[in-house]
């Protein structure tokens, strides 16, 4: 299993704190391999990022609701997920890895919703958790049945290599990573058109993360600033954010995570369009409180 960087142990306070009831929509928790048993094949594990780490992070940056979601590390066995869900409280929801909707039966299916789960994630194939065209059909099928939306991890290269195994569906659906554009072609990238597009048909969503690994730039990453604009121009009222922590597979530093959201505090024009996004938004499409 390949080296990568941790995340900064010392999360600290942003340069002003965001807006009460503010939703991080992507993070992960792991433990001790002890305990939550790594899948083979499994592409990384990083066993310090726990529950209790994530809510000191989320304290720090005066996060107050938050999305776990399912690493691949463990495939369908979404314990620890479940665990961190249990811990955290109801301020806090979850998404399976898409996987268990074709290898569990339905009382286990059953148990992650009442938990909290709303969402299925369909990673990226280098993961290891691919699926069949059958396969994708049958999960569609089932997070359809459950009320869920689908979200989907866009390939390195950018969200229209895969574009073809979910571009149709009618449903809701949440586009992990801001669609990974390359932001050096501008309204020219392909990744960046098609998820414009989709934006504008109702049920797609975007996820602004992401961005020191999107950025060509560098700190404090100011070319991702137009491609996230152009997504909030495009459908403000499902635009969400998200920290990623704890930044899986990171081939530098990943950055303390109130850069991240200071960097969002760049992208947004006004207060007004900075509270839809940390938190109209994501209520709506988690299923908070108002």
């Amino acid at each position: 299993m390949p080296e990568y960087f941790p995340f900064d142990p010392n999360p600290r306070a942003p340069d002003r704190m965001p807006p009460p009831k503010s939703c991080d929509s992507q993070f992960h928790v792991f433990g001790a391999r002890e305990e939550y048993p790594v899948r083979p094949g499994a592409a990384y594990e990083m066993p310090s990022a726990t529950w209790e780490a994530a809510k000191r992070m989320h304290s720090a940056l005066g996060i107050e609701r938050g999305i776990i979601v399912q690493p691949t590390t463990y495939g369908a066995d979404h314990q620890a997920t479940l665990d961190g869900l249990v811990a955290l409280g109801p301020n806090y929801r979850a998404c399976a890895n898409a996987v268990v909707l074709n290898e569990r039966d339905d009382s286990y299916i059953a148990m992650l919703h009442d938990a909290g789960v709303r969402g299925a994630r369909f990673t990226r194939q280098g993961l290891g958790l691919g699926f069949s065209p059958e396969e994708f059909r049958r999960a569609v099928a089932r997070v359809r049945e459950l009320g869920w939306y689908a979200k989907i991890q866009p390939e390195p290269e950018g969200i229209a290599g895969n574009a073809a195994m979910f571009e149709s569906l009618d449903l809701p659906v949440l586009i992990d990573h801001m669609g990974r554009p390359d932001p050096r072609a501008g309204a020219r990238d392909p990744s960046l058109d098609l998820l414009v597009e989709l934006l504008k048909r109702g049920n797609f969503w975007v996820m602004l993360s992401l961005g020191e690994k999107i950025s060509r730039a560098g700190p404090p990453w100011n070319d991702v600033l137009r491609v996230a604009r152009t997504y909030i121009e495009a459908a403000p009222g499902r635009v969400v954010w998200a920290s990623d922590w704890p930044h899986p597979v990171s081939m530098k530093r990943p950055p303390n995570e109130a850069e991240l959201l200071e960097l969002l505090y760049r992208i947004a024009p006004d207060e007004a369009t900075l509270k839809r996004i940390l938190v109209d938004n994501p209520a709506r499409l988690f299923g908070f409180e108002p």
